[in-house]
């Protein structure tokens, strides 16, 4: 039995697609990074927010607990409009 997060592991990494500010083109980041440089025309793009195992994780319900897990899961909603924009 391994000691550490058991959601630590690249092949559960999950990918998203961002499009690049400058371009727009369509730009693959997965869910450790925080950017990534567009293919296209060169430039940084990065993520709207700090990524959070919990958002990823398939084992986060586990690492935190039942009740914690529920007590911190919000809707997308309440997250931007929680004066944070």
């Amino acid at each position: 039995m391994s000691s550490g997060c058991p959601g630590n592991d690249f092949r559960k990494l999950k990918v998203r697609v961002v499009n690049c500010p400058e371009c727009k083109a369509d730009v693959e980041i997965f869910s450790d990074e925080l950017r990534v440089r567009c293919q296209k025309c060169g430039s940084q793009v990065y993520i709207d927010r700090l990524p959070s195992c919990i958002e990823w994780c398939a084992s986060a319900k586990n690492c935190l607990g039942d009740p914690r897990w529920q007590s911190i899961q919000i809707e997308p909603t309440e997250r931007e409009t929680d004066g944070h924009t």
